[in-house]
C-alpha cells in the first residue's frame, strides 16, 4: 500500500513540477517577488499531496524562533523536501545550493531569478569566499539565508560532518544563527514516501560572536539531539 501510494505521489509531483515550470516561465521576467510566490505555491501543493496521497502530516514547531527579516539559518538534511518545506513559511528565503543543481533544466532558472547561492565544492577557499560575498549581497536585501552545514542529505540518527562554510557565513556575517531539526528522512525517502508526521522544528537561535569551535559544537549538538529526538514521532 506505501509503495502504491508513493507511485502515485511520484507521478502527480512531477506533473504538478512541470506543468507550474511552464505556467510560471513569465516570472522569469518579472520581479523576483513573482518567482518567490510561484515557489510558494509549488511547495503549498506539495504539502497537499504529502497529506491526501501518502498520509504525511506536516508540522512546523518553534515559530517564535523563526525569522522574519534578514537571518542565518543552519538547518539539518535528510531529504530534498527539506527544501521545498521551508519555500512554504520564509518569507523570502535563499539558499545555499551546489552548482551541479543550476544545469537542471527549469530549476536552474528560477534558482537564478530567486537569486540562490551557488556554490563551487571543488573551489576551495575561493569559494569559501564568494560565499561569504554572495551571503552579505542576498542579506542586504533582508532575506533569510539557509545553508545545510552538512553540505549533503544524511540518513536519519547519523550525523554528518559540518563543513566549514556555515562557520565563514557565521563569523563574517555577525548574525545570530537559526537552527532546524527534522526527521523528513523517516517519512520522505528515495522512493517510499512512509505515513505519519514530518516535523520541522526551530531552535532557538545561537547568539552572535561565539569563538568558531565553540560554534560548530554547540551548534551540531543541539541540531542532532532535537533531529535525534523527533525521529520516533
Amino acid at each position: 500500500m506505501t509503495l502504491a501510494r508513493s507511485l502515485i505521489f511520484a507521478l502527480v509531483f512531477y506533473v504538478w513540477s512541470a506543468v507550474l515550470c511552464v505556467i510560471c516561465l513569465p516570472c522569469l521576467i518579472a520581479p523576483r517577488s513573482w518567482t518567490v510566490a510561484a515557489f510558494r505555491f509549488w511547495a503549498g501543493g506539495i504539502l497537499v499531496m504529502l497529506r491526501v496521497i501518502c498520509g504525511i502530516r506536516v508540522e512546523l514547531r518553534g515559530r517564535e524562533h523563526m525569522p522574519s527579516g534578514r537571518a542565518l539559518i543552519a538547518a539539518k538534511h535528510q531529504c530534498m523536501f527539506d527544501v521545498f518545506a521551508q519555500f512554504v513559511w520564509l518569507p523570502d528565503g535563499c539558499f545555499v545550493m551546489r552548482k551541479e543543481l543550476m544545469r537542471i533544466p527549469f530549476f536552474g532558472w528560477y534558482a537564478w531569478k530567486q537569486r540562490e547561492v551557488v556554490v563551487d565544492r571543488e573551489g576551495g577557499s575561493k569559494a569559501l569566499k564568494q560565499l561569504v560575498n554572495d551571503g552579505q549581497d542576498r542579506l542586504a536585501e533582508d532575506r533569510q539565508l539557509l545553508i545545510f552545514p552538512e553540505g549533503h542529505r544524511g540518513k536519519p540518527g547519523v550525523a554528518g560532518a559540518y563543513q566549514p562554510g556555515v562557520a565563514a557565513l557565521y563569523r563574517d556575517l555577525a548574525l545570530p544563527v537559526c537552527l532546524v531539526a527534522t526527521n523528513s528522512g523517516v517519512h520522505w525517502q528515495a522512493l517510499l514516501r512512509k505515513p505519519g508526521v514530518i516535523v520541522f522544528e526551530y531552535l532557538e537561535p545561537l547568539p552572535a560572536g561565539l569563538k568558531r569551535a565553540d560554534f560548530m559544537r554547540t551548534m551540531q549538538e543541539r541540531i542532532e539531539a532535537a533531529s535525534n529526538a523527533l525521529l520516533d514521532i
